[in-house]
């Protein structure tokens, strides 16, 4: 449930356009909702400004249905990350207005237009075409919250002058998002360039001696660059989310500042 809808029934009982009980049904399923085999956290966007997400991994069709109906019940958006073609295939066939993003592996279901909350760009870097997947979960999670996000693809190190020569993009951007496999060399690159926060994404691409992403993430975690943060490999999820609650910071700070320089 959203800020907006809770400040909304609250309203609603003040002036008496609906009636205590009313209110009630309304929230009755805060914080959660049980359904047995999930307790749906209807409270999370309020706690945290982000929405539960579905893991849709290790999940039936119809649990995920089932927890689709209760989110969406409650006026939230979806977003079902982690799902293969056949699971997006199946509940398309039980909710027609799905988006299934194949690249990403992730399910998109909008109950109500996206609210732009970010302030600036957040930018998904990748190092390799191969790196696609990943980077494409952490750019559809990125609009999912509410922020401008632009992909710029294939600028590893082995060819640097392809990411030199978007330096002017780079700039442009709020937060980084670098995705990158192998050596996990490209974050300290883009890190050692710029002066916004640069949010590393291991990913599992590269020849045996990579170890499936150990290679690239211990890489990341030893970068030279300050500034660079480094999430679990794979995890383009996890690095939009954060680079979601950073691109909502600076309106905040700004406001701080001024307050600051007028006492």
């Amino acid at each position: 449930m959203e800020k907006g809808i809770l400040l909304e029934i609250l309203q609603g009982i003040h002036t008496g356009r609906i009636t205590p009980e009313q209110g009630v049904e309304e929230l009755r399923y805060l914080p959660y909702q049980n359904l047995e085999f999930a307790q749906v956290d209807h409270h999370r966007e309020l706690r945290q400004g982000q929405p539960e997400v579905i893991f849709g991994q290790g999940k039936t069709v119809e649990q995920i249905f089932r927890i689709m109906e209760a989110m969406t019940a409650q006026g939230s958006n979806v977003l079902v990350t982690r799902l293969d073609e056949t699971k997006a295939v199946g509940l398309k066939a039980l909710s027609p207005n799905t988006i299934y993003h194949a690249e990403a592996r992730c399910l998109i279901l909008e109950t109500k237009p996206v609210i732009r909350q970010g302030y600036g760009l957040i930018l998904v870097v990748t190092a390799g075409t191969s790196d696609l997947p990943v980077a494409s979960e952490a750019l559809v999670t990125a609009r999912f919250l509410g922020n401008h996000a632009e992909l710029l693809c294939d600028v590893g190190v082995s060819g640097i002058h392809r990411l030199l020569s978007r330096i002017e993009l780079l700039r442009s951007a709020e937060v980084v998002i670098v995705v990158a496999g192998m050596e996990g060399a490209l974050p300290s690159v883009v890190g050692g360039l710029l002066e916004r926060p640069v949010i590393a994404v291991p990913t599992s691409i590269g020849y045996g001696a990579s170890f499936g992403g150990v290679a690239a993430l211990l890489g990341m975690l030893n970068s030279c660059a300050s500034g660079v943060t480094v999430v679990n490999i794979d995890n383009g999820f996890g690095a939009a989310c954060t680079a979601s609650l950073i691109n909502r910071c600076r309106p905040a700070l700004v406001s701080e500042q001024r307050l600051s320089a007028k006492s």
